[in-house]
């Protein structure tokens, strides 16, 4: 299976992203942020759930198709997809710029998109695997949104 493909770009991008969080920061705690969100909790029990799909997902989709051409694509823009996603991480909670950062989320949101539509394409199942990633990441958009929103 794929997966010896597919979890060093998720691990990779996992590792970063978090390396770039930081939820207990004073200026994150300070901003003015909305009732809806989650508990800080929740994030990592999300994560690990949609970073075990996405592996999952792409992992089957190149499984699913006979041309090199389409698995190197999938795996080219898995990588570059967690790049976007640990890029989130970095300009949102270290370089603490949100109005940036949700610019950045709407190319992952758009990269995430097209990697579902992509795995659907040669694997119904791997797409369906990704609608909870795309999910989350609308989900993210709208809560980063409204964090501009109340912090100017």
């Amino acid at each position: 299976m794929s997966l010896r493909r597919t979890v060093p770009a998720v691990l990779t991008g996992a590792v970063l992203g978090t390396l770039g969080t930081k939820p207990t920061s004073a200026w994150y705690r300070d901003l003015d942020r909305p009732s809806w969100e989650p508990p800080t909790v929740v994030f990592p029990v999300a994560w690990t759930s949609l970073y075990a799909a996405t592996a999952t997902a792409v992992a089957r989709a190149m499984d699913a198709t006979d041309s090199s051409s389409v698995r190197r694509d999938l795996e080219r823009r898995l990588w570059a997809n967690m790049a976007l996603n640990a890029g989130w991480c970095w300009l949102f909670f270290t370089a603490h710029k949100p109005r940036l950062a949700l610019a950045e989320l709407l190319l992952l949101e758009a990269s995430t998109a097209d990697l579902a539509r992509r795995c659907a394409r040669v694997d119904a199942g791997a797409g369906a695997l990704l609608a909870p990633y795309v999910g989350w990441n609308a989900f993210a958009a709208a809560l980063n949104a409204e964090i501009v929103r109340r912090n100017g």
